[in-house]
């Protein structure tokens, strides 16, 4: 075997510490690695590397190499194996099977895993988790179905990807849907990771959301609260009639059993409940006949709603 000065291979000075070789090293079998470089050349780099690191790292063969130079072998029990083992059995450029695996999984990542057909090989990675916010309307929470959305394939990437996806009926905000196997594509034939689309609640013009409840403030004029009525009140599962008692308050909530959110998480279990509000309203006094028919009201009857 010819002659190899291991100093230039890992581009090192001759009087370079142990530190500096492994630094140099690493940096080395990254750069030439088989899996990551896939240039004409870049395997024999890399047997090069193993091979001077296997002799500078070890005391005892690096002070016969830096004095016998080309004849450091004589007396040494190795045998000439290429990118194949020294002595201590099947090893990997100098490393024995374990130490080869720990030391590119420090290199590679804690996925990196050593197979028999390859030893320095990368098992197919899975893809990574996906995590995406998606807005929705209260009525598509409460009815849930179908849906189709689009989204970029990758944070940063232009290309768009279309899903067709089933909202349950009942979700609310923050809960997550999972989608397996939509998310970002591995990036060397593993399979692709997930999609978590998190359900983001849009606001109502009419309702607001209290868990599993529904809110609603129900304008009503002085009269037909005097009076009592009988109304029309929305919900999200269309309109019902509701009826208001003579002498109601502002303030009292009135509840409209079973007509708020379905529950999407237990089948059988009970929806929540619609709260009515009541809020009434007065006429505006805006000209001379209604100022006039509010002088008539304060003079006749003798109230005062802050008794307390």
């Amino acid at each position: 075997m010819k002659y190899q000065d291991y100093y230039r291979i890992l581009d090192v000075p001759r009087d370079a510490d142990d530190s500096s070789i492994k630094q140099a090293y690493r940096k080395l079998a990254r750069k030439y690695h088989p899996d990551v470089n896939k240039d004409a050349g870049a395997e024999d780099k890399f047997k090069e590397v193993n091979e001077a690191y296997e002799v500078l790292k070890d005391p005892e063969k690096r002070q016969a190499y830096d004095r016998f130079g080309p004849d450091w072998k004589h007396g040494q029990q190795f045998h000439d194996a290429g990118f194949g083992g020294f002595r201590g059995g099947y090893s990997q450029g100098g490393f024995s099977s374990g130490d080869f695996s720990d030391f590119f999984e420090s290199i590679f990542g804690s996925g990196f895993q050593q197979t028999a057909e390859s030893p320095y090989r990368q098992p197919k990675r899975r893809g990574a988790d996906q995590q995406l916010k998606l807005d929705i309307t209260l009525e598509e929470a409460f009815r849930g179905g179908a849906k189709t959305i689009q989204f970029a394939r990758a944070s940063g990437s232009a290309e768009m990807k279309k899903l067709k996806i089933n909202i349950p009926p009942g979700i609310t905000s923050g809960q997550k849907i999972r989608l397996a196997k939509q998310g970002v594509a591995s990036q060397n034939g593993g399979e692709p990771g997930d999609l978590y689309l998190e359900m983001n609640l849009l606001p109502h013009p009419l309702f607001r959301v209290d868990e599993r409840d529904i809110i609603l403030r129900l304008p009503i004029t002085p009269w037909e609260a005097a009076e009592g009525t009988r109304l029309k009140v929305p919900t999200l599962g269309g309109d019902v009639e509701l009826k208001i008692k003579p002498g109601i308050q502002s303030g009292t909530r009135m509840r409209l059993k079973g007509k708020g959110m379905p529950r999407s998480d237990a089948a059988g279990s009970e929806p929540g409940d619609q709260y009515v509000e009541i809020l009434i309203q007065t006429p505006p006094a805006d000209d001379p006949d209604a100022r006039e028919f509010y002088r008539e009201m304060k003079a006749r009857f003798d109230f005062n709603p802050r008794s307390f």
